[in-house]
């Protein structure tokens, strides 16, 4: 490539990943000129060790094809692992044909693991007579996360179709039997069922809404994480009672403060006892745990459900997923209320994990950063002669 060239690519793509690969392609382009006037294979000097440090996937192969320098992100990104990837060779070998830089927007699924699948928009130029530098910006994040707006778009248009759909059928049963009192009754009865399940999947829709809207410590104040937990317990305490499920608690031997929306806090909470209770069989224990971690605090819900299975746990916190789809059906729920918790709590500042293990519940932990109390005004007392 020439020297103006790897000059317009480093402006180029310095936007997109940076000083670093920036910083290469210059020094690539101060020696080119020399370089391929000499018509030799040696490469500008450093541009080993600033390969070696970048943070994006880039990784440089010789004249044979094998890699010289690479990122630690290269083998993550699948570019190498165990070996140069057919299809990065393939694009290197392009761009020694053609003496041009190739743009190639891939699907890159992993050598020996083709279930795994890496979305790469790939940039590949010349520097120097016949290497090629090769850089990746991995856009798997962000294809993960358009499926899955299209599937919570899909998914909100079916879950709204049903009950939808459900009404009109029972508003028309309803008419038909306007001359029996008992079917009315049934009818009516199914009515109500449908209609509060629509109102809680658009309450949900709502409670997400805010919840990822949410700006990070908008809107805060100290909230005490005992009173949290205490009314996030008392709204799921008619469902615990109709199942037999005690819901178990004790308050922290301290005062745990936390800086947040007290609303939002609560319904993070009460989602996590809801699902624990909704997902628990009859007669059994929901414990609900409050403790402070170094400069954390962390609220802990554990019930004795089914447990969710490993390859599963990741994904729990997704829109519409349900783990067992068959059993949720049965239980209720809207599918939302995990993704709420994650939302709700990210824009506390705090995280949240899962523990569980088929047969033996599962263990949700709220991760906070813990608050210090203000300091009390100092008091003077005053002079008595």
């Amino acid at each position: 490539m020439e020297t103006a060239g790897l000059v317009a690519l480093a402006l180029t793509l310095g936007f997109v990943v940076g000083a670093g690969l920036a910083t290469i392609l210059v020094i690539a382009a101060r020696s080119g000129r020399r370089m391929v006037a000499a018509q030799s294979a040696a490469l500008p000097a450093g541009i080993e060790a600033v390969i070696e440090v970048l943070e994006i996937p880039a990784v440089l192969l010789d004249p044979s094809g094998t890699p010289v320098a690479a990122s630690a992100g290269a083998s993550d990104a699948g570019l190498i692992d165990g070996g140069v990837h057919p299809e990065v060779l393939a694009i290197a070998d392009q761009v020694r044909a053609e003496g041009e830089t190739v743009r190639r927007e891939l699907a890159l699924r992993r050598l020996g693991r083709p279930d795994q699948v890496r979305h790469l928009r790939m940039t590949a130029a010349l520097v120097g007579a016949r290497y090629v530098l090769l850089v990746a910006d991995d856009r798997s994040e962000s294809v993960r996360l358009d499926e899955v707006r299209r599937d919570f778009v899909a998914n909100v248009s079916h879950e709204l179709k049903t009950p939808i759909g459900a009404v009109s059928l029972l508003a028309e049963a309803i008419d038909s039997a306007a001359d029996d009192p008992a079917q009315v009754r049934r009818f009516t009865a199914r009515l109500g069922e449908e209609a509060r399940r629509l109102a809680e999947l658009t309450q949900d829709i709502i409670e997400l809404s805010r919840a990822q809207g949410l700006e990070p410590l908008a809107g805060s104040d100290l909230v005490r994480v005992d009173e949290v937990v205490a009314t996030a317990i008392e709204q799921n305490r008619v469902a615990a009672v109709a199942k037999g499920i005690e819901i178990a608690s004790r308050r922290p031997k301290e005062r745990l403060l936390v800086l947040g929306q007290d609303a939002m806090l609560v319904t993070a909470v009460a989602n996590l006892i809801a699902n624990a209770v909704q997902y628990s069989p009859e007669r059994s224990r929901v414990a609900v745990g409050m403790a402070r971690r170094g400069d954390d605090v962390e609220i802990t819900v554990t019930d004795q459900g089914p447990g969710i299975p490993e390859e599963e746990q990741e994904r729990v916190f997704e829109r519409f997923f349900r783990s067992d789809p068959a059993r949720s059906r049965n239980t209720g729920g809207t599918g939302l209320g995990l993704s709420i918790v994650k939302h709700a709590v990210a824009g506390h500042g705090g995280s949240i994990r899962v523990w569980s293990r088929p047969g033996s519940g599962s263990t949700f932990t709220i991760v906070l950063p813990l608050a210090e109390a203000p300091a009390a005004p100092a008091t003077h007392e005053r002079a008595t002669a």
